[in-house]
């Protein structure tokens, strides 16, 4: 079917760029385009440059007042979510509960070094989004009793929030296959 697409749409397109004018149109603005980006993204590099130390080491700032129990908290929560299901097809596989568990502090460990591992590049990811001024904002308000509430809070807060959807899903998938399958029926792709 997808070839149907693909050559359904194509002679639209090929239409549309036959003609010595408008092909050598489009040829010069991408060409155009190109150069402009180009420029723009050497200015603009040429200004990073500048700040990225900086911005990078505020960053880096940013991620150590963020992460320290987050992670751990993050991985007990969402075990706690999710290691019913994971024990409840134990269960039906007859495996022991000592082997239960074991598998358990392994799923526990596996994540938080998986975490801490991506964690890695935050900093960078941080420093992409936010200039040095966002991010010592950042920090300070981390720093607040606020901060530091939202900062201890936050695993919990997300625990609970996949613990509620995680049931659901399921029923999403359920909509989603059946809107799709709308979807392709009405533009002749299933019958």
């Amino acid at each position: 079917m997808k070839a149907d697409v693909q050559n359904r749409h194509a002679p639209a397109i090929r239409l549309r760029l036959v003609g010595g004018y408008e092909e050598a149109i489009v040829r010069n603005l991408g060409i155009l385009t190109i150069l402009l980006l180009l420029s723009g993204a050497f200015e603009q590099a040429r200004a990073e440059d500048a700040s990225s130390s900086e911005s990078f080491k505020a960053a880096s700032e940013l991620v150590s007042i963020t992460s320290p129990d987050m992670m751990q908290q993050l991985t007990t929560g969402l075990t706690t979510a999710f290691w019913p299901l994971v024990q409840q097809q134990a269960s039906a596989g007859k495996i022991d509960d000592a082997t239960v568990a074991k598998l358990r502090g392994e799923f526990e460990r596996l994540q938080l070094a998986f975490a801490t591992d991506a964690l890695k590049d935050a900093p960078a990811i941080y420093a992409r989004h936010f200039t040095v001024a966002e991010l010592r904002q950042l920090i300070a308000f981390y720093r607040t009793p606020i901060g530091a509430k939202v900062l201890h809070e936050m695993p919990q807060v997300t625990t609970e929030f996949a613990a509620l959807t995680l049931p659901r899903l399921p029923e999403l998938q359920q909509h989603s296959r059946e809107a799709f399958a709308g979807i392709l029926r009405e533009h002749g792709y299933l019958k």
